[in-house]
């Protein structure tokens, strides 16, 4: 069941709460000595929900579909000492405790606990240690939670509910090796001497037909990229469970992706392309996914990538080590590393495949300009007029939330970019430090005010991928001609294509030509659209490295 207050929230402007001393609930959570006997620091939070089929942590999905929850961060929190969450204390969707209405919840606490890394750079920051888990708060590996509690609020009493943490959340199991599928984890040398801790890049390897009967042959490769998981390439699965017809439906209503057992029964053909794909895993302390270049704030992982854990893997598996047989897709965040490993690296790699990309051009950072837009959260439509700005939507152009809500999301779960989300990524990997130490900020998420300074250092270092195509395209067109092959649909759940609109205009009428290739899924399209089944993506690259393979 839904709050009833939540669709109130969606046409106002969030507020932050007052910082004036609380009269309504007050939460209390404390770390008992037998769980914890030393001091930590962390993010603290509460979670709020009307049932507990799940546990409420697990109840926070995305910023479009999540239980109420609440935010702190606790700096050396003792044992038995509480850490306070109260009607001053930021939340989501609704902005505080006194915002929910009196009734029976079921209630948990959470504690995000940080690392201290002594950064190469000098600064020293408490960040959560990714334990390959990808960044996910509600179930990382040596975080704190509560039990489950049913309890009564009431926002007009000023009582207290007191929450102890007793449980470890328990480490991740790694999925086994199999015929098809491998999994490789290596430290990387570059990034541990950058963050001052130990940090890790892994790979997951798939392999064609008969690659361990034959130990002679060598095969192109195909890297395929997306959010941190731990899963084989292109969805491969050998679990023949079918889809219900209307799971197929809702399936072929977004994509011509098909289920990961048709793939693998392509893949494992006899007259199937042969070749090795590969997804890497490089989670940051920001984010699940280090997107795949170096940054200011999240170090050398492109350097790493590209110096360690491809030749690693060209090194144990026999892959073919030429531009031509080296070939990119992703969707998504992986969409955008697909575009930018190409272009940044156009002699290493042969062809890349953008699907769904986040922002390529930042005049559409999904819809704010932030060059020349001085607010992110609203859109000045006329002189006495303003609109908010929406940050997802439905198919039909419905607003789904804003980048309003979308920023307080953020702000609640972490401060200084340590949400794991989004818009602290975008600043993490193509923003400055800031002088504390952790990345700049693009926007106040409290008034969504731009920084323009942040603006122009993204555009200064080569991360606005238009941009940087634009200013060196004397030198880059001639060795990414025919490379380029982008594809998004035409109602992208956050806007993406209105990015691709301008990377096209500009490939378009490039000279010397581009011979880029654009297509939009229409009508109605929405994020995770692509026009073929992933065999024939596999088909089509195929092709593509083999035209392009040496003749001796």
């Amino acid at each position: 069941m839904r709050f009833a207050i939540i669709a109130a929230i969606t046409a106002v402007p969030f507020a932050f709460p007052p910082q004036v001393a609380a009269q309504g609930p007050r939460v209390e959570i404390t770390v008992p000595v037998a769980l914890r006997g030393t001091p930590v620091t962390g993010r603290m939070y509460v979670f709020v929900t009307r049932h507990d089929d799940v546990e409420p942590r697990l109840q926070v999905r995305h910023e479009s579909d999540c239980t109420p929850f609440f935010g702190v961060d606790v700096t050396q929190l003792v044992p038995g000492a509480p850490g306070v969450i109260d009607g001053t204390t930021l939340g989501y969707p609704v902005s505080s405790l006194e915002e929910i209405p009196a009734g029976d919840y079921y209630v948990q606490g959470l504690l995000n606990v940080y690392s201290e890394f002594h950064r190469a750079d000098g600064h020293t920051l408490w960040l959560h240690d990714d334990q390959w888990e990808g960044q996910q708060f509600n179930k990382a590996p040596g975080n704190l939670v509560s039990a489950v509690r049913k309890v009564h609020l009431d926002p007009a009493r000023a009582d207290t509910i007191r929450l102890e943490l007793t449980r470890v959340l328990p480490s991740i199991e790694l999925p086994p090796d199999t015929k098809w599928v491998r999994h490789i984890k290596i430290q990387s040398k570059l990034l541990t001497a950058w963050w001052g801790r130990p940090i890790y890049l892994g790979a997951t390897v798939l392999l064609p037909r008969g690659y361990d009967a034959d130990s002679v042959r060598r095969y192109p490769t195909v890297y395929d990229q997306g959010h941190f998981n731990l899963n084989p390439p292109f969805g491969f699965s050998t679990d023949s469970s079918s889809e219900t017809p209307g799971q197929r439906a809702a399936r072929l209503a977004r994509s011509a992706r098909e289920p990961g057992f048709e793939f693998y029964r392509a893949w494992s053909a006899p007259n199937f392309p042969r070749m090795i794909a590969v997804t890497f895993q490089h989670p940051t302390p920001y984010f699940d996914d280090s997107y795949a270049v170096n940054s200011a704030n999240n170090g050398p992982y492109g350097d790493a990538l590209l110096q360690e854990l491809i030749p690693y893997l060209e090194e144990h598996f026999r892959m073919i080590r030429q531009p031509w047989a080296r070939v990119l897709t992703g969707g998504s965040t992986g969409g955008w590393e697909a575009l930018a490993l190409q272009v940044y690296h156009p002699d290493f790699f042969g062809g890349t495949w953008v699907l769904y990309s986040d922002p390529v051009d930042f005049r559409h950072y999904e819809i704010p300009d932030i060059y020349s837009d001085t607010n992110a959260f609203v859109h000045q439509v006329a002189e006495w007029m303003t609109a908010e700005v929406p940050a997802e939507q439905e198919v039909t152009g419905q607003p789904r939330i804003s980048i309003r809500q979308e920023s307080q999301f953020e702000a609640v779960l972490g401060s200084r970019a340590r949400s794991g989300e989004q818009f602290a990524i975008w600043e993490a990997t193509y923003g400055p430090v800031a002088p504390d130490g952790y990345p700049a900020e693009l926007w106040d998420l409290r008034t969504g005010t731009i920084d323009r300074s942040v603006a122009e250092y993204f555009r200064a270092h080569d991360y606005d991928l238009r941009d940087y195509l634009e200013r060196n395209w004397a030198t880059l067109g001639p060795r990414l001609r025919g490379q380029i092959h982008v594809f998004t649909g035409d109602m992208d759940t956050f806007y993406l294509n209105l990015a691709v609109y301008r990377l096209e205009e500009f490939l378009t009428h490039a000279r010397p030509a581009a011979d880029a290739e654009f297509g939009y899924g229409r009508p109605m399209k929405p994020h995770g659209w692509q026009p073929w089944t992933n065999a024939e993506l596999v088909r089509i690259m195929a092709r593509h490295m083999e035209r392009r393979r040496p003749r001796r």
